[in-house]
């Protein structure tokens, strides 16, 4: 029982974090001064969060259920954030302070519609994760009711 809201809470930080990474994105899609290296500014770079099902304890119980029930894991975890490797769009605009002698900009490699799916689909998941939790309080409450 402890283990379908284990689950669902992992999976519902592992959302709000997805959530919070898009959001760095979308407000960072016009940023030309991110870092500097080399003697120059570098754009923003996109990020993405990596997830991975967080293996099961290392307790014999644990064990001998994912033997019986062939579980994959107890629920989500994040194991890293990545940058995007797409390469920056140039634009030419020769009056932005960051133009080079060709008159073009580099700018960060988030394209906004891929950030609107990304953010649709983290929080479709953060909503059924928080169905299932409901659920899942639903019938321990009417376990304990049947005692009564």
């Amino acid at each position: 029982m402890w283990d379908s809201f284990r689950i669902s809470a992992s999976a519902l930080t592992a959302q709000r974090l997805r959530m919070d990474v898009i959001a760095s994105n979308i407000a960072n899609a016009e940023t030309t001064r991110a870092q500097y290296a080399d003697g120059r500014w570098v754009p923003y770079q996109r990020k993405m969060v990596v997830m991975e099902p967080s293996p099961a304890k290392p307790s014999f119980s644990a064990i001998l259920d994912q033997a019986v029930h062939n579980s994959v894991g107890q629920g989500v975890r994040v194991t890293r954030i990545v940058h995007d490797t797409e390469p920056f769009k140039r634009v030419y605009n020769p009056t932005h302070p960051d133009a080079d002698q060709d008159g073009y900009v580099l700018m960060p490699n988030v394209d906004l519609l891929k950030e609107q799916v990304d953010l649709l689909g983290a929080t479709r998941s953060y909503e059924a994760n928080v169905t299932a939790l409901n659920a899942a309080k639903s019938m321990f409450i009417k376990a304990l009711e049947i005692g009564k």
